[in-house]
């Protein structure tokens, strides 16, 4: 059974979205949530991330907002250090909310950036500690998220590890469902 989901994908700057009113933004919450709730209503217990700026930040807002319904925990595991420091004020403010949310918090690695390697032992540890993940990804254009998705396909064959997408066609499809239920969009 799953109990515990790793959820990744895009920066938000991959997405081309600079600020948090943006419409898409609405969008990929709806299928995240669609998502968290299916793994809830099975028997998941616990949300991982490392609380980067995008699809990550995104659903730890969403597990937020659902755990006031079900009982759903989520926690925020940074490499490293002040990952925020160069990201604009309002992506620091979102980060620092939902951090003092959170239900457990902790750093890879004390101190600030040394190198990718500590990008590597972030995604083998969320990995490790979870039983499958979500990616909002577009494999044909993978961006950063491509790292991780190669290290869970290798988890797959390994291990008892599911991966579960939410893909461009999926997001098209919820634009469709959001649009027929707020016409105004």
């Amino acid at each position: 059974m799953e109990k515990v989901m790793t959820i990744t994908g895009y920066k938000s700057y991959e997405l081309n979205i600079r600020t948090s009113q943006d419409m898409r933004v609405d969008i990929i919450k709806y299928a995240l949530k669609q998502s968290i709730v299916a793994f809830v209503e099975n028997g998941g217990e616990w949300i991982l991330t490392s609380g980067q700026i995008g699809v990550e930040i995104w659903a730890c807002q969403v597990a937020q907002e659902l755990s006031k319904d079900y009982q759903l925990k989520y926690a925020i595991i940074p490499p490293f250090e002040n990952q925020q420091e160069r990201w604009s004020e309002s992506d620091q403010q979102a980060y620092q909310q939902i951090i003092e949310q959170a239900d457990f918090y902790d750093v890879i690695y004390k101190g600030k950036y040394k190198g990718a390697y500590q990008y590597t032992a972030k995604d083998n540890w969320l990995i490790n500690k979870s039983d499958c993940c979500l990616i909002l990804i577009d494999e044909e254009y993978p961006g950063s998220v491509q790292y991780f998705l190669n290290k869970a396909k290798e988890q797959v064959v390994q291990q008892n590890y599911s991966i579960h997408y939410i893909t461009p066609f999926d997001l098209e499809e919820i634009v469709r469902q959001w649009q027929e239920i707020n016409p105004e969009y």
